[in-house]
């Protein structure tokens, strides 16, 4: 059988600033008809823009060339109207933002119906609302959610959605770029088992773009790896797993956070004295409609010591971000009681208030956006030594020069913007401002959950560095246990709004009491194709 889709020494270069960028070069891998390829890299490897150049979906500024080829079908000669005709009837793309890819403004079945009366024509409306409710049933979303909006259903949800509209019209081959990046693990194993049940009923090929190697060796058949543009790597899924030929590929599987693998496993050594932390009975309610409330976090007690990062884990809406919240003074406290470095917060005077929060780092997940984009990065680090010190002139520069330092980046970067910089490289930013006030405790909300392995790999080694020689508590937030267990001393797990467990990292990753942490724990890919392989068999036997 021919090939679903093929590149053949693919080149993508944009004009920027009357300067060539050449994002693709020489690029050649094929699709087969039935598999499942993954295209995986880190960012900026050109893996999305290959797949955006096979549906003529690239800017104005890129000149493409090189042959790109769909069931015989030169792509690159095609008329905009034979590209409209393409896209969505034989090849579809999932995109990595399910909310952002919905219209906000028009119900999820109305989008459905214009997907597939676009082209199907001759069905009627009935007709087509008929075949929406059979692909919404085919993702396992209830016929009522036809009238919902995007915003009243949950990532995991609005995913489906965007699954049901790709498939609308069977299409020969799926695209789906970073699937499942932005979801929690339980849902991310919900719709991967969607998009596999899905290539089975259409009899189609899908070709996911991903850096998460767990994902990889869960649903690829054979992988492509790419590196600054070009493929570095094409392989088996086993083969690639079991026996990587290039440096590259090794490197990207070695940064993959393993459970179980973590080798400093002596105690870390607290102080007694006064937790950091402590959290008594907390109770975080929201008004809703009508008067009603909604509890986001139901009763919860929880101490963290000096020099302790305890890893607080859960699915989206379990309340885990929302207690950061709360110790933050950004959310409600309805009841309870939350204490910071021995100060009540909620019945502290205003001027107390202000110099205990003084004694709290943050690091958010997407350092993009907490960074101000018109601030250079000395200013982003050294605006809370003003704020709250005082500390001005050459002593700023020299404190700031030396937060550069710590987070091993070059001094002369204190005057670039955060446009100049990586992701990781904003994180470590973000990391510098967060320690620059000498905190008792860091909230750290996803901080890598944005990065690619590598990048993660670094940035927690050096996370975990800067911890151990400043002895801070850490609350550290995140929904990947395999994180959780390379950084974390303790672990809490909550669900619904309660902690349901909680203990040392060994006690609760390994040996876990509760049905929700094994289910948690069980959904969470590893980086092996055959474990994964064994427990889709044992989803699919239940």
């Amino acid at each position: 059988m021919s090939d679903v889709l093929r590149f053949e020494d693919l080149t993508v270069d944009f004009q920027v600033g009357g300067t060539t960028h050449r994002a693709v070069d020489k690029v050649s891998f094929a699709v087969r008809p039935g598999e499942v390829l993954a295209v995986v890299g880190e960012s900026g490897s050109g893996k999305s823009v290959t797949s955006l150049a096979a549906l003529g979906l690239l800017p104005s500024n890129a000149t493409v060339g090189g042959r790109i080829t769909f069931g015989g079908d030169d792509v690159l000669s095609m008329s905009r109207a034979e590209l409209t005709a393409l896209r969505g009837r034989r090849i579809a793309m999932i995109f990595q933002d399910p909310v952002g890819a919905l219209d906000p403004v028009f119900t999820i079945g109305s989008q459905l119906i214009e997907m597939i009366r676009a082209h199907q024509p001759s069905l009627s409306r009935a007709e087509a609302r008929t075949r929406a409710v059979e692909l919404l049933t085919l993702v396992e979303i209830p016929e009522s959610r036809l009238k919902y909006y995007p915003h009243q259903l949950s990532g995991g949800q609005c995913q489906r959605v965007m699954i049901a509209i790709a498939v609308a019209c069977d299409p020969e081959l799926l695209i789906a770029d970073e699937p499942t990046t932005a979801l929690d693990v339980t849902v991310q194993q919900e719709v991967l088992d969607v998009l596999l049940a899905m290539r089975s009923k259409i009899s189609g090929a899908i070709m996911i773009i991903t850096h998460d190697m767990g994902v990889v060796a869960d649903v690829a058949d054979r992988v492509v790896v790419m590196r600054k543009g070009s493929v570095v790597e094409t392989a088996d899924v086993h083969a690639l797993f079991d026996r990587p030929t290039q440096p590259y590929t090794k490197a990207l599987l070695d940064a993959v956070p393993r459970g179980g693998e973590r080798e400093d496993a002596k105690p870390v050594e607290v102080v007694r004295d006064e937790p950091a932390l402590v959290i008594e009975d907390l109770v975080v309610e929201y008004r809703g409609r009508r008067g009603r409330s909604v509890r986001a976090v139901d009763h919860v007690d929880l101490v963290l010591t000096p020099g302790e990062i305890t890893g607080l884990v859960g699915e989206s809406g379990s309340g885990k971000s929302t207690i950061g919240k709360s110790v933050l003074g950004l959310a409600p406290i309805t009841s309870g009681e939350v204490r910071v470095a021995g100060q009540a917060l909620t019945t502290a005077p205003s001027s107390v208030l202000r110099q205990t929060r003084s004694r709290i780092g943050v690091v958010f997940q997407n350092p993009a956006g907490s960074l101000n984009p018109r601030a250079t990065i000395a200013q982003s680090i050294g605006e809370p030594l003003a704020v709250h010190c005082g500390v001005r002139g050459a002593e700023l520069r020299g404190r700031v020069e030396d937060l550069l330092d710590s987070v091993e980046l070059p001094r002369a970067w204190a005057s670039r913007y955060p446009h100049e910089l990586s992701g990781g490289q904003r994180q470590r930013v973000s990391i510098a401002r967060a320690i620059s006030l000498d905190p008792a405790l860091l909230i750290a909300d996803e901080p890598t959950s944005a990065l690619d392995v590598s990048v993660q790999a670094t940035v927690l080694e050096l996370f975990r560095s800067i911890q151990e020689r400043l002895h801070f508590a850490c609350l550290f937030i995140s929904h990947d246990l395999a994180v959780v267990d390379q950084v974390c001393d303790r672990a809490a797990v909550m669900s619904r709004g309660k902690l349901v467990e909680q203990g040392d990292r060994e006690s609760v990753l390994r040996n876990p009491q509760d049905p929700y942490t094994t289910r948690l724990l069980e959904a969470a890919p590893v980086p092996d194709p055959r474990e994964q392989s064994r427990r889709r068999g044992l989803r699919l036997a239940g």
